[in-house]
C-alpha cells in the first residue's frame, strides 16, 4: 500500500532476522504496528512517499575514538590494555550517565547478529536512497535511536522491567502521555473485576508488547527530530553515528 503523507517510522530489532515496525502520521495516529523480516520492513517503507525512520541499532562498527579518548586520559596506556574501549562514542556518553547499553565493536565480525542485521537494515535503506539525517530537503531519512535509554530519560531513571506487566504499562503510559494515538493503558485497570482477577484473567490485549512499544518510542523519536527538534538531544560522533533521543536533555546521572 502506498501512504501518500509523511510517514515516521520506528524499527526494534528483536534478534537475528527478526524486526518489529511501528509506523506513525503526522498527527501521532498510528499507521501501522507489525513484526516481520527484513524483507517485509522494506516493502512496508517502500510504500512511503516521504519518511523519517529512526532504528534501534547502530549504522556501523566503532571507529575507536573512545579508545583513543581513554588513552590521552591514561597515564601508561602503552602498559596496560583499556578495559571498557570497544564501543562508539555515543554508548560510552550514555554508559558515563549511568545508562546501561550495548557496546558496538570495531569489527563487523565480533558484532552479534541483531547488530549486523542493523547494518544490513542501513545498507538497503541507503539503496533506497534513504540519507543519514539532518539532511536538508530529503524526504527519506534516517537515524538512530535507543528506547531504552530514551524511557529511561522520560521516567527520569524509574522505568521498570519491560519483561514485567508493570513495566509495559508503564512504558505504554509514557508514549500516550506524549501524545501518541495509541490505546489508553488505563483501560487494562477499566476492564478488570474481582471475578476476573480470582480466575486470572487479564484484558493483557489492552497492553503492547516490550519490542513493540520500542518500535513506536522510535517511531515517536523520528515525529519529534521533524516536527519539534528542540526536543531531541543527540550523542556521539557523526562519523561513528549518533543517538537521538527524544528529550531536550539529560541529567548527569541516572
Amino acid at each position: 500500500m502506498f501512504f501518500n503523507q509523511k510517514a515516521y517510522i520506528g524499527i526494534n530489532m528483536t534478534g537475528g532476522r527478526a524486526f518489529s515496525y511501528a509506523a506513525l502520521d503526522a498527527d501521532l495516529n498510528l499507521l501501522a504496528l507489525a513484526d516481520g523480516e527484513l524483507e517485509d520492513v522494506l516493502t512496508f517503507i517502500g510504500g512511503q512517499a516521504s519518511a523519517f525512520v529512526a532504528v534501534n541499532a547502530p549504522a556501523k562498527p566503532n571507529q575507536g575514538y573512545v579508545r583513543a579518548l581513554l588513552e590521552a586520559k591514561s597515564l601508561t596506556p602503552e602498559k596496560s590494555p583499556l578495559r571498557g574501549a570497544d564501543m562508539r562514542l555515543a554508548e560510552y556518553e550514555l554508559r558515563q550517565r549511568g545508562i546501561k547499553v550495548a557496546a558496538t565493536p570495531s569489527h563487523p565480525d565480533h558484532c552479534p547478529s541483531w547488530m549486523r542485521s542493523g547494518f544490513a537494515l542501513y545498507e538497503k535503506l541507503a539503496k533506497m536512497g534513504f540519507t543519514t539525517y539532518p539532511t536538508e530537503d530529503s524526504a527519506h531519512q534516517v537515524l538512530e535511536t535507543h528506547p531504552q535509554a530514551a524511557f529511561i530519560a522520560l521516567t527520569e531513571g524509574s522505568l521498570l522491567p519491560a519483561s514485567a506487566l508493570v513495566g509495559r504499562l508503564q512504558r505504554q503510559t509514557v508514549l500516550y502521555g506524549e501524545g501518541l494515538q495509541i490505546r489508553d493503558p488505563m483501560m487494562f485497570f477499566e476492564e478488570i473485576t474481582r471475578h476476573k482477577l480470582k480466575q486470572g484473567i487479564l484484558p493483557l490485549d489492552q497492553i503492547y508488547a516490550a519490542n513493540q512499544l520500542d518500535s513506536l518510542l522510535a517511531a515517536y523519536t523520528a515525529w519529534l527530530v521533524t516536527e519539534e527538534p528542540n526536543k531531541v538531544i543527540s550523542l556521539g560522533d557523526e562519523d561513528e553515528g549518533k543517538i537521538y533521543l527524544p528529550v531536550s536533555e539529560l541529567k548527569s546521572k541516572y
